[in-house]
């Protein structure tokens, strides 16, 4: 049977461990009327013993409860707690004894000690608190079954390891820097299992060990944050319970292993929208910017890819702009010490400049426009460049664009970019050819064939802005010409002519069969490969500029028919 207090009586084996607790305990509940009654019989510092004595008689309240858990002799925690309240106690009794004979050194040595002595019972109120109401006491004795972790683990590797979260909540500094090197340890072994256990009291002692005096605990602490930020299980805790100060703070003043660390876990948080904004909130954006500054190749690249998440929130551009954000990723476009930071900071550089047109200037003010012409010039240009360039492309003259080299690079983009930067360098194309000028240039830089080409690309998107950079082109008959010479354009515009809702390139599909409807050849081709089963039923939909050219088709048709009569 199970006696009051929660110690098992039922075997002689459980109630020998048992008993030493037990005995523990009535200590502990002999001693606090003895120092309660020594407390009040003090005169001198009347208001510091006013304090011990309120906190004293809150520990009868708290040992109850303790003993009276379910789990109370199944636990270490609470013969260490007992200990500790044991200690306190007796600290009490001593100091009151030196009060009432006034037989103290001093008395700003005994102020200290009064004072040394209320944060012990604070922290003895507190600790004995978290055992009991957060559930330390019971997660720390969670059968495996209940754990839903891997079988591998055993039993008694569970409860050990949540032991040591626990320990992070509770006790003194140093022993919370002994089970957090005892975690740190844990982790390099089985870092999946161990993250899988951790609920949100023990996210909240971690964050809160990030404010430690030793830096070696924040270091500690910002390891095992780190690695919980980049597992995604527990960015929601982590952020509700005040991470990003403490990580912004890191970042500023930390030692190196710490700013990385920091910077790691933010790049990781700042990938949701509400946090980022609470990122800028917490003045995060100026430290970054200097750790792309300053930073070695691993800081400088987190940095420069929590800012690149950050950007992508609109509201706060200009806040970005005001820290001098865009000086800063253009020159790490030109010469950031990774390939990632240069693609992070033209990413950046493309979200900045998305909707922006004050910022698109400012770009360009501070030679964006040219540093990212250059950076094209790689083996493989990226998407995130391209897009840059073409937000820009609009805010210079045609002559400047020409001038710093826009063609060459845009040509060198459709023939070796990835297939989004291609994407974005037919964007441009269509941004930049309002004149016919323009148009021309770009038909005697050989675009339009590379352009016919991304008509056979899987992705609908690049389909449908290579269509409308052709649309726009072919008003020009030279580039018209160009485009009814090469054998591909009328069977792969025809193949866009496919009504289905998915296929968004079709009116420009149209357009573009419409200006090659002038040449016989070209008619026939459209006919031979079902131009007009499709027409027919895109001017069903009343799509622009199908009904005209199916009458133009069905009439050629006609004609063929009577001369071969």
């Amino acid at each position: 049977m199970v006696e009051e207090g929660g110690v098992d009586r039922g075997s002689g084996g459980a109630a020998a461990a048992a008993e030493p607790l037990e005995l523990w305990l009535l200590q502990a509940q002999k001693l606090v009327p003895l120092a309660l009654e020594k407390a009040m019989e003090v005169k001198v510092f009347p208001g510091r013993w006013k304090m011990i004595v309120s906190k004293l008689e809150q520990l009868p309240s708290r040992l109850s409860d303790l003993s009276s858990h379910p789990c109370f002799s199944k636990n270490a925690l609470c013969k260490e707690q007992l200990q500790a309240v044991l200690k306190t106690l007796k600290e009490a009794i001593e100091l009151a004894e030196l009060c009432l004979g006034e037989k103290f050194e001093g008395k700003l040595k005994m102020q200290s000690d009064l004072d040394s002595l209320s944060g012990k019972l604070d922290l003895n109120l507190r600790d004995c608190g978290l055992l009991i109401k957060t559930g330390v006491l019971g997660e720390a004795t969670l059968p495996l079954s209940v754990s839903g972790c891997s079988s591998q683990w055993e039993s008694t590797d569970y409860s050990s390891i949540k032991e040591l979260l626990a320990r992070l909540q509770i006790g003194h500094m140093e022993s919370k820097h002994r089970a957090l090197d005892s975690l740190v340890e844990i982790l390099k072994e089985d870092d999946d299992n161990v993250l899988s256990i951790f609920g949100r009291n023990n996210v909240a002692a971690l964050v809160q060990l990030l404010t430690a005096t030793s830096p070696c605990i924040r270091e500690k602490a910002i390891t095992v944050i780190c690695l919980l930020a980049e597992s995604g299980s527990c960015e929601n805790w982590l952020v509700s319970e005040g991470v990003l100060p403490s990580l912004i703070r890191l970042i500023e003043s930390g030692s190196a292993v710490g700013k990385e660390k920091a910077v790691i876990s933010l790049q990781r948080l700042s990938m949701s929208a509400e946090t980022a904004r609470a990122i800028v909130g917490h003045g995060g954006v100026r430290p970054l910017i200097e750790l792309c500054k300053t930073g070695d190749s691993v800081t400088q690249a987190a940095a420069a890819c929590t800012l690149k998440n950050i950007s992508v929130v609109p509201e706060v551009r200009q806040t970005l702009a005001e820290e001098g954000i865009i000086r800063v990723m253009i020159k790490l476009v030109d010469c950031g010490i990774l390939l990632g930071s240069k693609e992070y900071a033209a990413e950046c550089l493309q979200n900045l400049t998305a909707s922006n047109d004050a910022l698109r200037k400012a770009v360009v003010s501070e030679g964006g426009l040219r540093c990212i012409l250059t950076y094209l010039d790689g083996p493989l240009p990226q998407e995130s460049a391209v897009g840059a360039l073409r937000n820009l492309v609009n805010s210079v003259s045609k002559e400047v664009l020409l001038s710093l080299g826009f063609l060459p690079r845009l040509v060198h983009v459709l023939k070796s970019g990835s297939l989004g930067a291609q994407q974005a360098a037919a964007s441009a194309i269509c941004r930049v050819c309002n004149s016919p000028e323009m148009k021309k240039l770009i038909g005697e830089a050989e675009c339009i064939p590379l352009l016919i080409k991304l008509l056979e690309a899987k992705s609908n998107s690049v389909r449908e802005v290579s269509t409308q950079a052709m649309s726009s082109l072919m008003t020009l008959s030279q580039n018209c010409r160009e485009v009814k010479r090469d054998e591909k354009s009328v069977p792969n515009l025809v193949q866009l002519l496919d009504p289905s809702p998915h296929n968004t390139a079709k009116k420009y599909a149209v357009a573009c069969l419409g200006l090659l409807s002038s040449s016989r050849k070209c008619k026939r081709l459209m006919i031979s490969y079902g131009a007009i089963g499709y027409l027919k039923k895109l001017s069903e939909m009343d799509t622009p500029g199908a009904k005209k050219l199916l009458d133009k088709l069905e009439k050629g048709k006609l004609r063929s028919l009577f001369s071969r009569k």
